[in-house]
């Protein structure tokens, strides 16, 4: 199998729709479009260029943050693994779908704004003492949302940046 993963700028074109596999694994996947504009030096107007279809297909824990983020018309980032899936139509006619099985997804900052919903995150204090002795108001621990969460064993990934 060969692995082509790329990042692919564009909106979302279907709303997002959640399935389940034969053996029962959730996938949630929706159509995007990616397009190309340029300036054209002799009018001055901006023109349309080709346009990118391709199928988002979702899997794990990328299911329930695209199910309760993504929408129709939203500019997205997407970044996953390309392939093409080669079928039949019901007459017979011959078709390719370009697919990516998506890693990460999320929203274009450079089209539009985000609020990150933090309240599953696990907030560790930091482990030199003198640091909370500054801070008074600073919470020397995790709060009580955080304990409730780590005791409930749910799992708090790890933000970059």
């Amino acid at each position: 199998m060969y692995e082509t993963h790329t990042a692919v700028v564009g909106t979302v074109i279907t709303d997002p729709v959640k399935r389940e596999t034969g053996s029962g694994e959730e996938v949630m996947s929706f159509r995007m479009a990616s397009n190309t504009r340029r300036r054209d030096r002799e009018s001055g107007e901006w023109v349309d260029g080709g346009t990118l279809y391709l199928t988002v297909s979702c899997w794990r824990r990328l299911v329930q943050g695209v199910g309760a983020s993504l929408m129709k018309g939203d500019p997205i980032i997407a970044y996953g693994e390309l392939r093409t899936n080669e079928y039949r139509t019901r007459d017979g006619d011959p078709r390719s779908d370009l697919e990516m099985r998506a890693s990460a997804v999320g929203p274009d900052l450079a089209r539009c704004s985000a609020k990150l919903d933090r309240s599953g995150r696990l907030r560790v204090a930091p482990s030199d003492e003198t640091a909370a002795d500054d801070d008074p108001g600073r919470p020397s621990g995790p709060s009580e949302t955080d304990i409730d969460s780590v005791e409930a064993g749910l799992r708090v990934p790890a933000l970059a940046g």
